[in-house]
């Protein structure tokens, strides 16, 4: 069992390089962020060799902050706006050599959005397509992204038949998935050939894995049996200090099996 440390939770008091260093020393196999662009790409690259750590994605930037926004693929109107975006997260991921996108979807409802939101995807699958990546489209639960377009797997679905395109997975947050839909041992077996990451967190409190009402050692066990030997993304919450949050990864042996990193 590998797991990635996800750099938008995990060490945010210290700049993108620092973290990754972090993360190798904590034992992490891989790293991921969320918005790296105020960071050279330069000096994460440096990072990524010193330390042997992959960077296994980042998303696609979400529009104004300021202004709520938190995605810009699905808002009708907005289509320079988030191919820009599109282009500019193809770019960096190059760069650094990560080879996952995830493409935010954006606060928007209806068939105006979902064809947007095709559309734009179609545009993102096949730039990534030139450099062998990966788009990654995440349902988020309505509580903590109230409005966000997608919401479920039973859509997500929908969404990549339609699409057509080889190079577009779903992102499987077990947080997200276990608090809109439950059932996530059926969900991942049922799910698994379009799965391009797995994500984790405890439910409800969005906290390491060890608490909480999801039963991980079942999780992480049921995906090892299933074949998935991609690193795990820990993107959770810890209380304070992120090293401290680590006790999870000591115990890992009986929670689906041995970290390798």
């Amino acid at each position: 069992m590998k797991f990635s440390a996800n750099l938008g939770f995990l060490w945010t008091d210290r700049g993108m390089p620092d973290a990754i260093r972090a993360a190798r020393s904590a034992g992490f196999a891989a790293v991921e962020c969320h918005w790296p662009y105020e960071t050279p790409a330069t000096e994460v690259a440096e990072a990524l060799v010193e330390t042997g750590l992959p960077m296994l994605g980042l998303n696609t930037r979400r529009g104004n902050v300021a202004a709520g926004e938190n995605g810009l693929a699905a808002l009708p109107g907005r289509e320079a706006e988030a191919r820009a975006a599109i282009e500019e997260a193809v770019d960096y991921a190059c760069a650094i050599e990560a080879r996952k996108i995830h493409v935010m979807a954006g606060f928007a409802s209806g068939p105006e959005a979902h064809r947007c939101f095709i559309g734009n995807l179609r545009f993102a699958c096949k730039i990534a397509n030139r450099y062998g990546l990966t788009i990654l489209i995440e349902p988020l639960n309505r509580y903590d992204a109230s409005g966000y377009f997608l919401t479920t797997t039973d859509q997500s679905v929908t969404i990549i038949e339609e699409v057509g395109a080889p190079n577009l997975k779903l992102m499987f947050d077990c947080y997200h998935v276990q608090v809109m839909e439950g059932d996530l041992t059926r969900r991942l077996k049922n799910l698994l050939p379009l799965i391009g990451h797995i994500q984790f967190a405890s439910v409800p409190d969005r906290g390491p894995p060890d608490r909480g009402e999801v039963a991980y050692d079942h999780i992480f066990r049921t995906i090892a049996d299933l074949g998935y030997a991609e690193p795990l993304g820990a993107e959770y919450k810890p209380d304070g200090d992120t090293d401290a949050s680590l006790g999870w990864m000591k115990t890992t042996e009986g929670m689906g099996g041995r970290i390798q990193s």
